[in-house]
């Protein structure tokens, strides 16, 4: 398997001021001038990580998927012209404005753009971030995960799964297809749910704290329409969120604590207990959805499910975490 990490989302949206002001001020990212109507966002020590094109409000631009190096990124693309997918190579102009040194571009059989690229740039001056966070979780995890909505879920399966070589990681069939896939240790890069329409749901970006994402939470709800999912955990990938709407009319769901799993012992099984262990409650669905989901997760408390606790840093005091580790 080539692609080993979400590497970068662009977006086309003509609000970049309002991108602005929430990428750096409630999602703690560092903007980054590229003049222009272009706006790109730091998460850690790469160049950038989200871009914003003004030129237009089509939504979901580009996914970004790294390689570690030329060699495997070939393979990739002869792999996916094997398959009959158009495989276009990056211009030099595309390259520098992407920060990377080589990269491809192709489509999913939905429509989507793709590019698979390698060797990132690195930024030379630290990483600061929008507002005080402790930072993001990316490296080897990558920027985050990203969830499309889907009009049929059965022939891009097949495509992520065969071609791309995206493992399950877990998947649902009711009330429609909903599948997760995983590139490397986060349970999830990337996932689509079978609602019956295109657009990007949510991509999501993993904080170091759990304080970042509660200070966050109380940031997002001065603002009226901004929270559109309470805070709450889920129950595949044991991340505790909430999920802000964003210029674009997607959401972003901003977490702490996600599950990291072992790719080459992993088995992918089927769901059954909802989404969410507690919380996320949907304020922007009308009241009969909601409470469906409602019930599951009432359903999954009344019979006692629970996931484990992510592992924390020690609390700095051998007495009392020696007393803990005990518990």
């Amino acid at each position: 398997m080539e692609i080993t990490a979400l590497g970068y989302i662009g977006i086309n949206s003509s609000q970049l001021d309002q991108w602005g002001q929430m990428a750096t001020g409630l999602l703690g990212m560092q903007q980054v001038d590229r003049g222009g109507k272009m706006r790109a966002f730091r998460m850690d020590d790469r160049k950038q990580r989200l871009i914003v094109d003004g030129s237009s409000d089509a939504g979901l631009a580009v996914m970004g998927w790294e390689v570690p190096s030329t060699a495997e990124l070939d393979q990739l693309a002869g792999r996916l012209e094997n398959h009959g997918v158009n495989v276009t190579r990056g211009s030099r102009a595309l390259a520098d404005e992407r920060h990377v040194a080589e990269l491809i571009a192709f489509a999913d059989p939905a429509g989507n753009r793709l590019e698979a690229f390698c060797k990132p740039g690195l930024a030379s001056e630290p990483f600061k971030p929008g507002r005080p966070i402790t930072g993001f979780r990316t490296g080897a995890l990558g920027m985050g995960h990203v969830v499309l909505n889907v009009e049929d879920v059965e022939p891009l399966v097949p495509f992520y799964r065969d071609v791309l070589g995206f493992r399950v990681s877990d998947f649902g069939l009711k009330p429609y297809g909903l599948y997760f896939f995983h590139v490397n240790g986060r349970h999830h890069s990337f996932a689509m749910v079978g609602s019956g329409r295109k657009a990007l749901h949510h991509f999501m970006v993993e904080l170091g704290s759990l304080d970042d994402v509660g200070q966050g939470y109380d940031l997002a709800q001065l603002e009226d329409g901004r929270v559109v999912y309470t805070l709450g955990r889920h129950t595949n990938d044991h991340m505790t969120s909430f999920y802000v709407n964003t210029p674009s009319g997607f959401f972003i769901e901003y977490g702490w604590g996600g599950r990291v799993i072992d790719p080459e012992t992993w088995q992918p099984h089927e769901t059954f207990d909802g989404p969410s262990l507690w919380g996320h409650e949907r304020l922007y669905m009308p009241e009969e959805p909601r409470k469906r989901l409602r019930d599951m997760r009432l359903d999954a408390a009344a019979r006692g499910v629970r996931v484990a606790d992510p592992r924390v840093p020690p609390l700095n005091c051998a007495w009392l975490d020696a007393v803990v580790a005990r518990e």
